[in-house]
C-alpha cells in the first residue's frame, strides 16, 4: 500500500507538470499520467487489496473496465490535435461519468444496485470537501500570482481584496451549509449510494467549475480593474459566482427535494450583475457579485435564526420537554 502511494505521488507530480500544455505538447504525458493513476489504483484494489469472490473485488473490477475502455479515447484523443483531440477527450470523459450513472453496469456481470455500493457518510462529505478547499487554494495562488506581476495601484489592491472575499464567501456558504446538509441527508437517506453519486460525483464537478471560472473572473478583474470590460469578459467574471450558486441550488434541491430559493435568486442576481457589468468598471461589477454572495450567507443566517426561534418556542410550549 505504501508503494502504490509513492508510485501515485509520483506519477501525479507527472502529471501536474503536463497539465499546462495538456492540450498541445504534453498530451500524452497528461493522458499516460492520468490513466496510470486510474487503471493502476483500480488494478491494486481489484486483485491485490481485495479477496477473490468478494464483493470489494467486484465493485473494483466493473470501475476498471470502465476506466480501460475509457483509455482508448483518452489515448487517441493525445494522438490527435485541434478538434479531434477534444472529440476524444469529450467521449473519454462522457464513459467515465457515464459509469457512475449506470452504477458500473456491465453487459457481462450481474446488475449491482445501489445497496451494493457502500458510502460511509463523513468520510465520503470530507473527502469532497477536502477537494474543494484545494480548488479554492489554487484559486487563491492564482490572485496573489496575477497581481505580483502588476504594478500595486489603489485599484488594483481594491480587486484583489475583492478577489479574497469573493474566495472567502465561495468558502463560507460551502462549509456552513453544503458540507453540512450533505453529511446530515446522507446519514438519514435511504438511497444513499445514488444520493452521493448525484449530489457529490456529478453536481460537485459544478461546484469546482464555478470556482475555477470566479479564479478567472478575479484575474481579469485585476488586470483591469478601473475598465468597463468588453462583453465576452464581463461574461467570464460573472460566470463563476453564477455557477456556483446554481450547483449550489442544484445540490440543495438533489438533497431534500426542495429548491433553494435564497440561492437561486442569487443566482439570478449575477445575471442582472453581468448586465450592469456591461456599463460600469470591472471593480464595480466584482463589488456587485461579492455583495450578491454575502446575501445569500445572510439570508442562510437568518433562516437559520429564524428556525431555531421556532424549535425554542416548541420546546417552551406547555407538554412539551
Amino acid at each position: 500500500m505504501r508503494l502504490l502511494l509513492l508510485s501515485l505521488m509520483l506519477v501525479s507530480l507527472l502529471m501536474s507538470v503536463a497539465i499546462p500544455q495538456a492540450f498541445e505538447a504534453h498530451a500524452l504525458l497528461f493522458v499516460g499520467s492520468y490513466l496510470v493513476i486510474q487503471i493502476g489504483r483500480h488494478s491494486f484494489l481489484a486483485f491485490a487489496a481485495a479477496e477473490s469472490g468478494t464483493l470489494e473485488r467486484e465493485r473494483a473490477v466493473r470501475i476498471l473496465i470502465y476506466f480501460c475502455l475509457a483509455g482508448v479515447f483518452w489515448v487517441s484523443g493525445a494522438l490527435f490535435d485541434g478538434p479531434l483531440r477534444i472529440m476524444f477527450w469529450c467521449l473519454a470523459i462522457a464513459v467515465d461519468y457515464g459509469g457512475a450513472f449506470t452504477l458500473f453496469k456491465v453487459p457481462w456481470m450481474r446488475r449491482m444496485e445501489g445497496e451494493n455500493w457502500a458510502v460511509g457518510t463523513g468520510h465520503f462529505a470530507e473527502r469532497f470537501g477536502l477537494f474543494v478547499i484545494l480548488a479554492l487554494g489554487e484559486s487563491i495562488v492564482l490572485t496573489g500570482a496575477t497581481t505580483s506581476d502588476l504594478a500595486l495601484t489603489p485599484a488594483r489592491i481594491s480587486a484583489f481584496v475583492m478577489a479574497f472575499l469573493g474566495a472567502a464567501a465561495i468558502w463560507w456558504l460551502y462549509f456552513t451549509s453544503v458540507a453540512r446538509l450533505g453529511e446530515h441527508y446522507l446519514e438519514v437517506a435511504d438511497n444513499r449510494s445514488l444520493l452521493a453519486r448525484d449530489a457529490y460525483t456529478f453536481l460537485h464537478v459544478v461546484f469546482v467549475a464555478g470556482i475555477i471560472l470566479s479564479a478567472v473572473g478575479d484575474e481579469l478583474v485585476i488586470a483591469h480593474p478601473t475598465e468597463i470590460l468588453p462583453p465576452y469578459e464581463v461574461a467570464a467574471v460573472a460566470a463563476g459566482p453564477f455557477v456556483y450558486l446554481l450547483a449550489h441550488t442544484l445540490f440543495g434541491y438533489r438533497m431534500t427535494g426542495a429548491m433553494s430559493r435564497k440561492s437561486l435568486f442569487g443566482t439570478l442576481a449575477c445575471v442582472v450583475a453581468g448586465l450592469i457589468g456591461l456599463l460600469v468598471p470591472a471593480l464595480v461589477l466584482s463589488g456587485l457579485l461579492i455583495l450578491t454572495l454575502a446575501a445569500v450567507i445572510g439570508s442562510d443566517y437568518l433562516a437559520a435564526s429564524g428556525h431555531m426561534a421556532d424549535e425554542d418556542a416548541v420546546r417552551s410550549e406547555p407538554g412539551t420537554g
